[in-house]
């Protein structure tokens, strides 16, 4: 299963490094972040082989927070490469976070 979690101090090794990685900006006081969670961990288990889910607390990691432009959360920013090439703010589905990570494989 292709899901880890994320600092400030580990996300250019873990995510800008390369490959694809989608990447939740979530805190734990987030209802629809909580929501989120099992849609991400059932990606993880279909899509692992192909795309790294990371998960990065915005309240104990601000920089890259700061660093992306996070405004409201869940925001979900797939990396492909290193670089940001989509970003989605809000709950979203499991079929539409599927379609996304396609698009970019």
């Amino acid at each position: 299963m292709a899901l880890i979690q994320v600092t400030d101090q580990s996300f250019a090794a873990d995510v800008e490094a390369g490959g694809l990685v989608l990447v939740d900006f979530w805190a734990p006081w987030c209802g629809p972040c909580r929501m989120i969670a099992p849609v991400l961990e059932l990606l993880a288990l279909d899509l692992g082989d192909k795309v790294t889910i990371a998960k990065l607390n915005v309240d104990d990691n601000q920089n890259v927070a700061r660093k992306y432009g996070i405004m409201g959360i869940p925001t979900l920013i797939l990396f492909k490469d290193g670089a940001p090439v989509e970003k989605i703010v809000g709950f979203t589905g499991q079929d539409e976070l599927k379609a996304t990570i396609t698009r970019h494989l």
